[in-house]
């Protein structure tokens, strides 16, 4: 990729965020005392992702449950994401976050070390617009006064992350990582430009 590129966002959960304890509590809840095993649940879900369902929604239909509440204190940042972050910040990156996140955003990326990293935060719950809706790309992209073509997007979702970035005209980096690494594009849109297995090897593409 050559150096045209100013800003870099990203995604939070499956791509700097650890979300598997946070998942596992509320399979837990979800599942409990109604006779369906959290094992059961966590397959039947990866069955329905490959089949390009969205694969909590699916599930919770699937087994007639009710969705508990997400625990957020339970995240925590991948090992590679700080380094990650500082390193192309050291090279004159700006980055910023462009993610579906429960309110308070910006205090988690406090508390984990990570906000002075990012420039611009659009989280869907403080914007009241979530991905996949093209705006809060818009906004992200207003904010950091920056041409789609001059960013990238990085995370593991081919529908929340790659399609509407390469719909605005964005470069795209899908991360293969958590659930979303079960996702298996569903058009051409869903196909990002770049596919990486670890945020360590972000760097190197640029």
């Amino acid at each position: 990729m050559q150096r045209t590129v100013d800003w870099i966002f990203f995604d939070l959960g499956s791509t700097l965020i650890d979300e598997t304890a946070a998942d596992l509590r509320r399979v837990r809840e979800m599942t409990a005392g109604t006779g369906v095993s959290a094992e059961a649940y966590c397959k039947k879900r990866l069955e329905l992702i490959s089949q390009g369902l969205p694969g909590d929604r699916a599930a919770i239909a699937f087994f007639h449950l009710n969705k508990t509440p997400w625990h957020s204190e339970a995240e925590t940042p991948y090992p590679d994401a700080l380094p990650t972050l500082t390193a192309l910040k050291r090279r004159d990156f700006h980055l910023g976050v462009i993610a579906n996140q429960n309110p308070g955003t910006k205090q988690r990326l406090e508390n984990w070390g990570l906000l002075p990293c990012f420039d611009v935060i659009a989280a869907s719950a403080e914007l009241g617009v979530a991905k996949p809706d093209p705006a809060i790309f818009r906004w992200a992209l207003a904010q950091a006064d920056c041409p789609p073509q001059n960013a990238i997007m990085v995370g593991d979702r081919p529908d929340n992350d790659i399609a509407p970035a390469n719909r605005l005209g964005m470069h795209t980096v899908r991360l293969l990582r958590g659930l979303g690494a079960y996702h298996t594009p569903q058009s051409t849109d869903e196909q990002p430009e770049y596919t990486i297995q670890t945020l360590a090897e972000l760097p190197n593409l640029l």
